[in-house]
């Protein structure tokens, strides 16, 4: 379906791939994965023919649409509905032909080819889409000029899936949806009737939505099936076996080009020393495993703890406007341990009511409670633009330790995951990851009691995330969480409420209940239980197969080591006669003896060292497979 064969592509002089290849079946839904600014996003515009390659090419059948969301979000009168059946442009052409053709045999054609393209079912398929993205059916009818640029996006998504290319590249779809929106796509993905590769930096989307997964590392791209998870173990398993064999490599090198060093000057050994040299070259090094990991998160606990609850709201009402209450009947109380995950559509009020918790919001009626001397610190992803672009990480922080000597202001900012380069860079040449690092540890400088946070994974690669979790997790204070990471709300929130029908109460359920609601998918727990046993069962027997099938030449292994350690053993009992002197004059015949059979040992033990070296190479082989 695509095949991309020894490609090479640069940036501004910075090489991304070199000589990466991959084979990309029809019907597969890949997703696409690597660190923050690997290339991932510059492979898709070497898909699309946007970007020149500077080695190989790429392969696609004739014929083939590629798909992908526009940069720019629509933002004319046309209603939402009009916008995604125009993204069908066949359809659009034919209803467009259909209106001035007069060839009765032409108009013929035409319905036919609506009725083989589905038309008459496209204004409900893309209604579908629509309601699936978050927009009811009055916001299907509004001109797109009158929704914000996040909201314009799911509009560019929603046409880009209606008109169901071939090939579908999705680069971070979940950064401008909700939870809502995310669990949609997910299962929209998973049932796509074609081929999909999907940037994501999203575990449970990654692990739901697709069946392999492209990583690009080390400039590099390699196909695994299975979902993340899976991918994650295969690639662990792999990258341990690669360093036995190279740990075990290194020590054969070692013992050959210590035998080369001894005897290379010997004419008794200049054949065997040769030999050595030879086996050296042919030796193709095993990479050593790159230490890739990525700076934790920390976050300064409170310095004191406030006690619970930390915050009680009897009957109270928000809003913007008076008489206009986004929220009612608010009646909450959080503890000062409390982990908490906000649910609900976009528009439901969640970041007004995180807004009314960090105090930047008063109530209308009702009462709230607050306990004495309470830190509360919000982060939100629109306060990027809060940063002062001219001014670099020690300098953000030096205005809040404006006394501190520069080893501390160096070192709270290193808490915060910056490497010592990007510390003095300044804020508008850091990526958003970088950004959102500075401003969490902006954020929660003082150890809030209560940290907020809203949709903070959205700049952040799989990796970043998983140190957010550890975090968040060792954090004292109280956390509420807003975000569409479900991987996230699971491992680190420990109660969900629901934010829907202008209130905020508890959600009796798991995150696998909310889905069932968002989605009408139910999760059948004893299945996944069940699939689970079964993808173990699958690993434990590939692996028995594998071993079985090495077997004979783990064998063979064997048994030349066995025969290498008894020549070596007498080897060492003849040099041990030979080096007495009294060999000499008591018995010189059996002297002779015993160096002519030294020497046909040494040999064999140089024959067997080679066939020990070939074999164990072809065995590691076989086993990293």
């Amino acid at each position: 379906m695509l095949t991309i064969n020894d490609l090479s592509l640069r940036i501004a002089g910075r090489l991304l791939l070199d000589h990466a290849s991959l084979s990309l079946p029809a019907g597969a839904k890949a997703g696409l994965v690597g660190r923050n600014g690997t290339g991932k996003t510059t492979l898709f515009k070497a898909i699309t023919g946007e970007l020149a390659m500077e080695t190989g090419s790429i392969s696609l059948p004739k014929g083939l649409r590629i798909g992908q969301v526009a940069q720019e979000a629509p933002g004319t009168e046309d209603p939402l509905i009009e916008i995604v059946l125009a993204a069908d442009k066949e359809r659009a052409a034919l209803l467009a032909e259909a209106e001035t053709a007069t060839d009765p045999n032409r108009i013929g054609e035409i319905h036919m080819r609506l009725a083989d393209i589905d038309a008459h079912t496209a204004e409900s398929r893309a209604a579908t889409i629509l309601a699936g993205l978050g927009f009811d059916e009055d916001a299907q009818k509004r001109p797109a000029s009158s929704f914000s640029g996040g909201w314009r996006m799911r509009v560019a998504l929603a046409a880009v899936l209606f008109s169901e290319p071939d090939l579908l590249l999705l680069d971070e779809p979940t950064n401008y949806l909700d939870l809502e929106g995310t669990l949609w796509l997910e299962n929209y993905v998973g049932k796509y009737p074609h081929t999909v590769l999907l940037i994501s930096h999203d575990r449970d989307l990654l692990n739901r939505a697709v069946n392999s997964i492209v990583h690009l590392d080390q400039q590099k791209l390699t196909y695994w099936r299975g979902g993340y998870d899976q991918f994650e173990r295969q690639r662990e398993e792999a990258l341990e076996h690669q360093e036995k064999a190279r740990v075990k490599q290194e020590a054969a090198r070692k013992h050959m080009e210590a035998f080369v060093e001894r005897f290379r000057a010997k004419a008794s050994k200049a054949r065997q020393a040769q030999s050595r040299i030879k086996a050296l070259e042919r030796m193709k090094p095993i990479a050593a495993v790159m230490n890739d990991s990525v700076r934790p998160f920390s976050f300064p606990n409170p310095a004191r703890e406030a006690a619970s609850p930390i915050i009680a709201i009897q009957s109270a009402t928000v809003g913007y406007q008076p008489g206009k209450p986004v929220l009612k009947n608010l009646t909450l109380r959080i503890d000062h341990d409390d982990r908490i995950a906000l649910l609900g559509a976009n528009g439901n009020g969640k970041s007004t009511f995180a807004k009314f918790l960090a105090g930047r919001l008063d109530k209308e009626s009702g009462g709230i409670t607050i306990a004495p001397q309470l830190k509360v610190s919000m982060f939100a992803q629109h306060q990027l633009d809060d940063l002062r672009p001219e001014e670099n990480a020690i300098e953000h922080v030096r205005r809040l330790m404006p006394e501190a000597p520069e080893a501390k202001v160096r070192a709270r900012v290193a808490q915060m995951g910056l490497s010592t380069e990007k510390m003095q860079t300044p804020a508008k040449d850091l990526s958003g990851g970088e950004k959102a690092r500075l401003l969490m540890g902006l954020a929660s400088f003082d150890g809030p009691n209560l940290f907020i946070l809203d949709e903070p994974t959205n700049h952040l690669d799989i990796d970043s995330r998983e140190q957010l979790v550890h975090a968040l997790n060792e954090f004292d204070g109280a956390v509420i969480l807003i975000s569409h990471d479900r991987h996230l709300i699971e491992a680190t929130a420990d109660r969900l409420w629901l934010v829907r029908d202008g209130t905020v109460a508890p959600f009796d359920g798991d995150m696998d209940d909310y889905r069932q609601i968002v989605t009408g998918v139910a999760v059948d727990r004893r299945e996944k239980r069940e699939a689970d046993k079964a993808s173990k069962a699958d690993r434990r027997r590939e692996a028995a197969q594998r071993r079985a099938a090495l077997e004979p030449l783990a064998k063979e292994i064997r048994a030349t080591e066995a025969l290498m350690e008894r020549l070596r053993k007498r080897i060492d009992a003849i040099e041990e006669q030979l080096a007495n002197p009294a060999l000499y004059e008591k018995d010189p015949k059996a002297a002779t003896q015993l160096g002519k059979e030294r020497s046909d040992l040494s040999h064999q033990l140089a024959a067997q060292e080679e066939r020990w070296l070939a074999l164990s190479a072809e065995y590691e082989e076989g086993i990293a497979e």
